[in-house]
C-alpha cells in the first residue's frame, strides 16, 4: 500500500464540496482552495503513527482546517485503534478521514474543531477512593500491573490476618476488628482462594490462605 492510493478518493471528495484540489503543495501533501476560506490541508499516512501527528500538528501553523486521512481497515484491533486515535485527533483539534481502498470511498469521522475537555467525576472518585484506601506507597510507579498492591488485595489481606489470629469467625467480626467494611464481600467472592465458608454468615481460612 501506498499513501498516494489516498490521494484521488481525498481529491475526489473535497471537490465534491467545491474545492480545487493540488497534491504535494510545499510540505503538505493535499491542498484544498474555496473562494477566500481557509485553505483545507489533508496529511496522508498508510497508517496512524506518531509522525502523522506531528506533520499534522506542524500544518496548523499554515490554517485551522487540518485533517489526517489513512486506510479503512476492519479487524477488530484497527477498531480499537481507530476509536483511540479519533479521541487524539478530536483533543490536537485535528480532522480524520478514512479511505475504503476497494471503492475509493471517503469518510470523514470528524472535523477540526476546538476542544473541550469533558471530566468524569465517577472516574475522579474511583482513583481518589481507591489513593485513599491503598495503605502507605506499596508500589513503584511504572511497574507493570501483574503482582500490584491494589486497595482490593490490601483490605482481603486484612481479613486474612484478622482469621489467622482469631480463626473461624463472622463477617461482622471482621468487618469491625479488620477495618474493612467490605470484608463479608471479600471473603464471599473469594477472589484470591484465601477463604472458605464455615457456616452461615462464619468465614475461616483456606489451606491457600493459611499459607
Amino acid at each position: 500500500m501506498r499513501e498516494t492510493e489516498l490521494y484521488a478518493p481525498i481529491k475526489a471528495l473535497l471537490e465534491s464540496q467545491g474545492y480545487t484540489v493540488k497534491g504535494e503543495v510545499g510540505a503538505a501533501d493535499v491542498v484544498g482552495v474555496r473562494g477566500a476560506e481557509d485553505p483545507v490541508v489533508v496529511e496522508l499516512k498508510t497508517g496512524f503513527s506518531l509522525s502523522l501527528f506531528h506533520q499534522a500538528i506542524a500544518r496548523q501553523a499554515i490554517t485551522d482546517v487540518v485533517y489526517v486521512a489513512v486506510p479503512h481497515k476492519k479487524s477488530r484491533a484497527s477498531r480499537t485503534t481507530l476509536k483511540r486515535n479519533t479521541g487524539l485527533c478530536r483533543r490536537l483539534g485535528l480532522g480524520l478521514i478514512l479511505v475504503r481502498l476497494q471503492d475509493g470511498h471517503a469518510q470523514v469521522v470528524c472535523d477540526p474543531a476546538p476542544f473541550a475537555s469533558r471530566k468524569s467525576p465517577r472516574r475522579k472518585a474511583r482513583l481518589l477512593r481507591e489513593f485513599s484506601r491503598l495503605p502507605g506507597d506499596p508500589n513503584t510507579g511504572g511497574s507493570t500491573r501483574r503482582g500490584l498492591m491494589t486497595a482490593y488485595r490490601s483490605d482481603a489481606l486484612r481479613c486474612q490476618a484478622y482469621l489467622e489470629e482469631h480463626g473461624p469467625s463472622r463477617a461482622m467480626a471482621v468487618a469491625k476488628g479488620a477495618a474493612v467494611p467490605t470484608a463479608r464481600k471479600i471473603m464471599a467472592d473469594n477472589h484470591y482462594g484465601w477463604f472458605v465458608r464455615v457456616s452461615r454468615g462464619v468465614y475461616g481460612l483456606s489451606g491457600p490462605g493459611e499459607r
